[in-house]
């Protein structure tokens, strides 16, 4: 299959105004006989829900949660980036976009990534409008942090809460369009299928999480917003609901995709307490622009850490990137610490973590300061492990968070089925192999407010016209019968053991073989103990009560089945591709100071695979990527 990006041909700085200008538009009158699906309510689905319903199509939003604001977008804690160079620090467009370049390890797309860089801006403006309450500077000028991978202050922040203050922005957005009528929403619904006719897609199956009924929604285009895949890790930092049943069961329908071993391990996480602990909590990257990370020097030493002096300490990161010290990028932040916990320097009671120490910053700012800029987090920190970090340090250690994989898009961000589109983590357009900082919500936003709502008109205008495909149509009742089966066939299993203990499981074999270090014997193991786990699973998971119902097991069980072959689609990612970069790190290709060693020859490209049953290869096709603007050069931070 050849893979046709849709990157449009000129300067770069011009790409996306030249492609606004080209591409076909479908006039007010019209849009309002357009119905568009919008799966997930997140930064991504509720911003591109507003703005669509803004321009007046039609649009249907799907949600599983009791309320849209509960989507996981709002546990982003540091910030949102953007170009505006309030702080006269040398930051621009070009410099944002050489820094998500650079911290993606050169395995994304240039012009994807400028037009994120030109679009940030403009979120910053509407979010600002919209009365998202920024920090502010005394001269009343939104005030900006730094984050990992960037010498400049970029980062917009309203204290350790950005993603929830963004989210109500976006959620108030759609909600003035669902009481306009434009919006019609759907909550406590979980997509569980797409509905593919004649080469397009026509709809979405999914299931009343109250009643168990299957719904049949028909629309002319299909949005997924739906976020990432880390939980298939089973402890990660995402809301123990989050899954990628929607993006998978799109793949299962023939949407390629891409990249899924490129998957974050974010460095500043509570570490684990408990072997039964169910998820991990972040503590944001923002901590990092005042806290000092150190791990005592002595493998040996027992002391309290305030006890030990700076001559006993390693700052390890200030000593390994001087340039970049504690704002390494968030792949380099981990595998260090990583390193540190694995030669004996750990601490804690289970040694598994590394200090993340304020007292320098409470000394030089005063612990007023220190609390305005992050309270909310300390207080956090506090609750869950009893400690007070204004006078000890917190202790952290890496955690899965985000994941750079998911559905391929081309530049329109329409997978490869036509009318299918990926918006915000669900797609993998514009991080490569590691994303910065702050970076997120960037994505989510600009996908959700500016570029969706451009590019889907391309797609509609010439189906002006055509009819909504019936619900009572036979791909429908073909689709809803595959969604039935697969329903009745979990609960009929009737094993001995519980879905959540078969996840526990998985999420081992993925984080020994395939979380921050992998290489080729871990990686075969892992894919042969998948497909071991995964037999079991179909043979002795117990799912009890019943379909008619709220049955969060059954729930949990249908999402596990896809986290069984989104892994082993992992591993066999993370084995295809023999060389390290960004947050994937084959130990067989490293320098000889332990960084990592790209191989531009042979994997300058996007993998994105086909789907096949599991077990067997799946197919593969590549999307080269071409550096004409970012020379390619081996990623230092020091």
């Amino acid at each position: 299959m050849e893979l046709d990006a849709k990157i449009p041909e000129g300067p770069i700085a011009d790409k996306w105004d030249t492609h606004r200008f080209n591409l076909a538009l479908v006039n007010p009158n019209n849009k309002r006989r357009f119905r568009v699906i919008v799966v997930g309510s997140g930064l991504a689905g509720a911003s591109a829900a507003a703005t669509l319903g803004e321009l007046g199509y039609h649009v249907t939003v799907l949600t599983y949660h009791d309320s849209p604001r509960r989507a996981h977008s709002i546990a982003a804690q540091g910030g949102i980036n953007a170009a505006k160079n309030y702080r006269n620090d040398g930051d621009s467009i070009r410099r944002l976009f050489h820094d998500t370049i650079k911290g993606g390890d050169f395995r994304s797309r240039e012009a994807n990534v400028y037009r994120l860089a030109q679009l940030a801006n403009a979120i910053i403006d509407q979010a600002t409008a919209q009365g998202v309450p920024f920090a502010r500077e005394y001269g009343g000028v939104l005030d900006n942090r730094s984050f990992g991978g960037a010498q400049v202050s970029r980062t917009f922040y309203a204290r350790g809460q950005t993603g929830q203050q963004l989210l109500l922005g976006a959620y108030q957005a759609m909600m003035r369009q669902v009481h306009q009528g434009a919006v019609d929403l759907y909550t406590r619904v979980e997509m569980l299928d797409v509905v593919v006719h004649d080469g397009a897609v026509r709809g979405v199956i999914a299931r009343d999480r109250l009643s168990g009924e299957l719904l049949r929604f028909a629309g002319h285009a299909v949005v997924l917003a739906t976020g990432g895949y880390s939980n298939a890790f089973y402890l990660s930092t995402n809301a123990k609901m989050s899954n990628a049943t929607a993006i998978w069961r799109a793949h299962r329908r023939g949407a390629r995709f891409a990249n899924p071993g490129f998957t974050q391990i974010h460095p500043t996480c509570i570490p684990q307490s408990d072997l039964l602990q169910s998820k991990l909590t972040l503590m944001s990257e923002s901590l990092r622009n005042d806290g000092r990370i150190w791990v005592p020097a002595d493998p040996d030493d027992e002391r309290p850490p305030n006890d030990i002096p700076d001559s006993d300490r390693d700052y390890y990161l200030e000593r390994m990137y001087p340039s970049f010290g504690n704002l390494a990028p968030r792949d380099i932040a981990s595998r260090a610490a990583k390193r540190m916990v694995d030669a004996g320097h750990g601490v804690g009671p289970r040694k598994n973590g590394v200090y993340l120490d304020f007292a320098d910053a409470i000394a030089r700012l005063g612990s007023d300061t220190v609390a305005e800029r992050y309270g909310n987090l300390f207080d956090m920190y506090a609750d869950i492990t009893g400690e007070d970090p204004y006078r000890v340090p917190m202790r952290i250690y890496p955690a899965p968070h985000y994941t750079m994989g998911g559905l391929w898009v081309d530049y329109n961000l329409m997978t490869t089925i036509p009318g299918l589109y990926a918006a915000g983590e669900a797609n993998f357009s514009d991080h490569g192999a590691n994303r910065l900082g702050a970076s997120a919500l960037m994505q989510g936003l600009a996908d959700g407010y500016f570029v969706l709502p451009a590019t889907i008109g391309d797609y509609l205008a010439p189906r002006l016209g055509e009819e909504l495909l019936p619900t009572d149509h036979p791909a429908f009742v073909a689709t809803a019968k595959d969604v039935q089966e697969r329903i009745d066939r979990l609960l009929a299993v009737g094993g001995t053991r519980s879905v959540d203990w078969f996840h526990r499981e998985l999420g081992r074999v993925l984080w020994d073989q395939c979380g921050m270090t992998r290489n080729q014997a871990g990686l075969e193991k892992a894919i042969s103990e998948i497909a071991a786990l995964r037999e079991e699973f179909h043979t002795d998971v117990r799912v009890p009560g019943d379909n008619e119902q709220l049955n969060q097991s059954l729930e949990k069980a249908g999402r596990v089945e896809d986290f069984f072959e989104l892994g082993e689609l992992m591993c066999r990612d993370a084995l295809y591709r023999e060389e390290s970069c960004g947050g994937h790190f084959r130990e067989e290709c490293q320098t000889a100071e332990g960084e990592a060693l790209r191989d531009d020859e042979r994997f300058s490209h996007v993998a994105a695979w086909g789907w096949q049953e599991p077990g067997a290869e799946p197919s593969l096709a590549v999307e080269p990527l071409d550096f004409a603007h970012v020379a390619l050069a081996t990623r230092s931070y020091k």
